[in-house]
Order: structure tokens, then sequence, then C-alpha cells
């Protein structure tokens, strides 16, 4: 079985497990979520994309300030939980694949994955990004949420070792990735870069090439 194939049965197995208890997992970073809006400069009834919104916390975040918010995610588990808590007429949810997006090109103004692609190998975090992409406005936005390492030694060496205890085991080879060069290939350039988790994720903010 390809390492993609083995992707797509452990995700569908692993989050029909973990959804019911997702959003207790994860309370310590819902600060972040406003962090993420903050960091954007659209117009409240811009067109948010949000990739890999699990229970739509994210979603939700976007949704409060006026945008116009499309969730999706792969798994139906975690989507039937967002949509259970959706309270907002500007938010709603379909299942889609990040590799095979279901939307016109340039269709959004501002497309977002949050804490998404260290879940997956490479080669799918490379499609995605090429699928956000092509699904972006040429003058819009991709905002990246995701793990990062200290600069210092020790910092780093503690943040991986305890971050690898409970993620899953792509996170390895995604931290340990360049990154930048993916969004590079895929035309994507870091504009804005902020720290957060105190030095062990970041928010990125990327203009097209």
């Amino acid at each position: 079985m390809s390492e993609e194939k083995k992707y797509y049965s452990f995700t569908k197995k692993f989050w029909k497990i973990f959804a019911p208890v997702y959003d207790i997992a994860v309370i310590l970073i819902s600060g972040v979520r406003n962090k993420v809006v903050g960091f954007i400069e659209s117009e409240a009834n811009s067109k948010v994309l949000d990739v890999g919104t699990g229970t739509g916390k994210q979603a939700f975040a976007f949704g409060k300030k006026g945008y116009d918010v499309t969730g999706v995610d792969i798994s139906e588990s975690m989507l039937k939980i967002a949509e259970r808590k959706n309270k907002h007429e500007n938010v709603k949810f379909m299942a889609a694949d990040a590799t095979s997006l279901p939307f016109q090109d340039r269709s959004f103004d501002v497309t977002c994955a949050s804490l998404m692609l260290h879940d997956m190998p490479l080669s799918i975090v490379e499609e995605a990004l090429k699928e956000m992409a092509r699904v972006t406005k040429p003058d819009g936005m991709v905002i990246i949420v995701e793990y990062d390492l200290p600069k210092n030694a020790i910092g780093r060496f503690l943040v991986y070792n305890l971050i690898r205890i409970y993620e899953i085991k792509y996170y390895s080879s995604f931290i340990k990735s360049d990154f930048e060069s993916l969004l590079n290939k895929s035309g994507i350039k870091i504009e804005e870069k902020l720290k957060v988790f105190f030095g062990a994720g970041k928010i990125l903010k990327c203009r097209f090439v």
C-alpha cells in the first residue's frame, strides 16, 4: 500500500475516534484562533476558505468578524460536530479533500490551513498547498498556522520531543522539512510571520510571487 493510501485509511479511522474529544484536547490553543483573524487585512464580506476545518473553531472565529466562510474537511465525523455547533449564517461546511478542492480557480480572498498540514505526508502537503493556491485570488492571502521550533537548541529539543509524544507520525517529517520551499513551489511567499505557543508554533501570512 502506498504512503498516500495508508494516510487516507489512517485518517478516516483516527478522526472518527478522536472527533468527540478534539475540542477538549486543543482548548489551550483556542486563543490563537482570534490572533489568526487579527492577522489578516480583508474587508468584512471577504470570502474565506478554512481547509481542514475540523470542528469549525477557526471558521467560527472568521465568521464572528463578518467574513463569508466555507469550512472543508475530509472527516465527516469532525464536520458533524462543526455543523451541530454552527450558529452563524455566514459559515457553512462541506466534506472535501484538501488535495482536490471542489471550487473554481480564484474563488477566495483568504485561504487558511490551521494546524492541518503536519498531519499529512509531505507529498500530500505539497498537493494541498497547490490546491490552496489555485482557489485563492491572485491578490488574495494564504494563512498557515503550524508547529514551529524555538531558536535555541534546548528549546528545540524539548519542544520537538514533547510534541512528538502526542502527535501522529507525520509530525516529525513535517517539522524537519524545508516548509518555505514547499510554499514557494506553489507560488506562495511568506510575507509575515508571527510566533505563537512560546515559539512552538507560527502564523504565516503569505502572498503570491
